[in-house]
């Protein structure tokens, strides 16, 4: 049987005294967190909340959103972890879409939800998460402990237990039903590559809604290991803390370790605990971890692939082959993505589903039990999405001979930028809301620092009614729609009309040569 609820009685058996979570001078051991997780079940049950209705969180990284996870499972529900980094009728539209009836906040996004209350019907209660109640909160997290607990609800294998939202190619987020099993089998697929070990420290400073976050949380439950916080990513902060507390194991893009191995006080901290470090979201450049093996030699790296549907490895590029000595028998696979997990098949598909030669470029598609169920309320591309049996990624890749995976391209219309996924017809249709714009395209572009960047073309309307727009205001005319991740970083205006196919399709890999034309590859 695959349960939440059931693994964290078994992590409470395996280390009862071992401390689950640690922030600050809290801490709660692994024995006592079943109880507490039943009192804040019961709390929740109390609200009205009963198998599967939807909980949503929106805060920063705490002690308490990794209770706020087993709580809900514990009472049956299905938790919405909603990114931070949304724009008001972003965070409307996951909210509504979920039907989410309780919405946990913290101080940070307290505000933020009070100016949307009034656009959020089916939103009944509000609460602070955290122990001390703020304004417009009906009650707050801690008040919930002291509930009578209840008996776990006993969801497992095939229930909905995550709404996890991913970015939507036509303008709206979609969201990925992750089942129970999903998530543990996940988890459990990807500990023995990643060497995890009972007890295990492991630091939180990727965003917990995150599903890659998501993964370590569930792999520090599988070890009974304890889990320490950091409400964001500051460098400085974080290699205090790994110092501090004896970190072990972290998971972080490939830009955090880009800050931290280039950060000039590098070398006034001891990081030599850190164990393990798993990255992803896109590929480490080569001089990045060149940095990064060299300013942390006792540090093993992993690469993670996948996406919110798989929930989310699908394959793994494992630590001897971070190499960069030609001499090594592990040589030459470090721009790959890896090998498929235990328990993953992987496939390269042409556009019928059918297979194609070994190092040919294809669709890569994936099969496994960490596979979604589905998206909610969307039973057409669901049925797209998981045609033939296949979870199809979006990605064009090549297997070669040892079955490395590496991915060259982008089936789908999207950006992967500093780990955030954004979908170009999502930015597109908040530009052409603008009067002036007559066309735009948006494309992903090489970037140092964010492996991509958000680019946008555009040409203006030539009616002459008003001054036409700088850069600069329809930057701040994205800013008012959409999450500043997705937000264009630099702007191309055209005098000329986009390139358009015969079937008057934009021709975004004609817009993207220039861009790419030094590059082995066309993603980044």
């Amino acid at each position: 049987m695959f349960s939440l609820t059931a693994a964290l009685r078994r992590a409470a058996q395996l280390n009862p005294r071992g401390d689950a979570l640690r922030q600050g001078a809290r801490h709660q051991p692994w024995g006592s967190f079943p109880d507490r997780v039943a009192r804040l079940a019961g709390g929740l049950a109390q609200l009205g909340v009963g198998p599967g209705d939807r909980v949503a969180v929106l805060a920063l990284n705490s002690a308490y959103y990794y209770e706020f996870y087993f709580a809900v499972a514990w009472v049956g529900g299905v938790f919405v972890p909603v990114n931070t980094r949304l724009a008001g009728p972003e965070i409307v539209h996951w909210l509504t879409d979920s039907e989410s009836k309780v919405l946990c906040v913290d101080a940070a996004f307290a505000e933020t939800i009070e100016g949307l209350r009034s656009e959020l019907p089916s939103l009944e209660t509000v609460l602070t998460l955290g122990e001390v109640a703020l304004p417009g909160s009906a009650t707050h997290w801690e008040a919930l402990a002291q509930a009578n607990p209840m008996e776990d609800a006993g969801r497992s294998n095939n229930d909905l237990a995550g709404l996890f939202y991913t970015g939507g190619t036509t303008g709206r987020s979609k969201g990925v039903m992750l089942s129970q099993q999903a998530l543990l089998v996940n988890a459990m697929q990807a500990a023995p590559i990643l060497q995890l070990q009972p007890g295990d420290r492991c630091l939180h400073v990727a965003p917990m809604f995150h599903i890659a976050d998501w993964c370590m949380a569930v792999g520090m439950l599988l070890m009974a290991g304890t889990n320490y916080f950091l409400p964001a990513f500051e460098p400085t902060e974080v290699m205090a803390t790994i110092e501090r507390e004896k970190i072990q194991r972290m998971l972080m893009v490939p830009t955090m370790i880009n800050r931290v191995v280039h950060d000039p006080t590098l070398a006034n901290y001891d990081l030599s605990s850190l164990e393990g470090v798993l990255y992803g979201a896109s590929p480490m450049p080569e001089a990045v971890i060149r940095q990064a093996l060299s300013a942390l030699p006792h540090t093993r790296f992993y690469q993670a692939y996948g996406q919110t549907e798989a929930a989310p490895i699908i394959t793994m590029l494992a630590p001897e082959y971070h190499t960069v000595d030609p001499a090594s028998p592990f040589a030459g696979k470090l721009t790959s993505a890896g090998q498929a997990i235990p328990g993953v098949e992987v496939a390269i598909l042409d556009e019928h589903d059918r297979p194609v030669p070994r190092g040919e470029v294809g669709e890569v598609c994936a099969r496994g039990p960490n596979v979604m169920l589905g998206y909610r309320n969307l039973p057409e591309q669901t049925a797209k999405t998981l045609a033939s049996g296949w979870l199809h990624t979006g990605d064009g890749g090549r297997l070669d001979e040892d079955g490395f995976l590496t991915i060259v391209d982008r089936v789908k219309d999207m950006i992967i930028s500093g780990g955030e996924n954004v979908y170009s017809a999502e930015v597109e249709n908040v530009l052409m809301l603008h009067p002036a714009v007559d066309q735009c395209a948006v494309i992903g572009v090489p970037d140092a620092d964010w492996g991509e960047r958000v680019h946008a073309i555009v040409v203006l309307s030539q009616d002459g009614a008003a001054a036409p727009p700088t850069e600069a205001d329809l930057v701040a005319h994205c800013r008012s729609h959409i999450a500043g991740f997705k937000v264009p970083r630099s702007l191309t205006f055209r005098r000329e009309p986009l390139p358009l196919s015969g079937a008057g399709k934009i021709l975004k890999t004609e817009l993207r040569a220039p861009f790419w034309k030094d590059t082995d590859r066309n993603v980044s």
